[in-house]
């Protein structure tokens, strides 16, 4: 945590380990204080309130309410690391939300970023056109958006 940078998301592959909590209050506390927005854990993570309430973002596995020390240890920092499937390189863009987590390779980012802003630019349209009383039918033939 101590080496956290502004904006950083952690990733924690933890196997999908549920045997601790390994992120929590106190952890999230200290990312936050180095200007880190959030953490994705491929495991469990517990004070899912007090993390809530600081406004950290933290998406996991599950939750336990034992505490990491002397259950699991930290093998690696600053390494590439797969969670299902999914490769997360250090430095590359990670979007998460309710809805899910996005991996952003380095080299696709400038592409990705401006097919989204135009997603988001195209539903709002749709939103706007719908509201004011299209119906969803005309609102797709006229935009090509739902």
């Amino acid at each position: 945590m101590d080496d956290c940078r502004p904006d950083d998301v952690l990733v924690c592959a933890a196997g999908g380990s549920m045997r601790s909590g390994i992120w929590g209050e106190l952890l999230s506390t200290a990312a936050g204080n180095r200007g880190c927005v959030g953490t994705i854990v491929d495991g469990a993570v517990r004070d899912v309130a007090q993390m809530t309430a600081m406004g950290f973002a933290c998406f996991a596995r599950g939750t336990c309410p034992l505490d990491s020390q002397h259950r699991q240890r930290v093998v690696q920092i600053d390494a590439v690391v797969q969670i299902d499937g999914v490769r997360f390189t250090p430095g590359e863009l990670v979007i998460a939300d309710v809805d899910g987590v996005v991996v952003v390779p380095s080299a696709a980012e400038e592409d990705v970023l401006r097919r989204a802003w135009q997603k988001v630019h195209d539903e709002n349209q749709v939103r706007d056109a719908i509201r004011a009383g299209m119906n969803a039918g005309q609102a797709y033939e006229r935009y090509g958006v739902l």
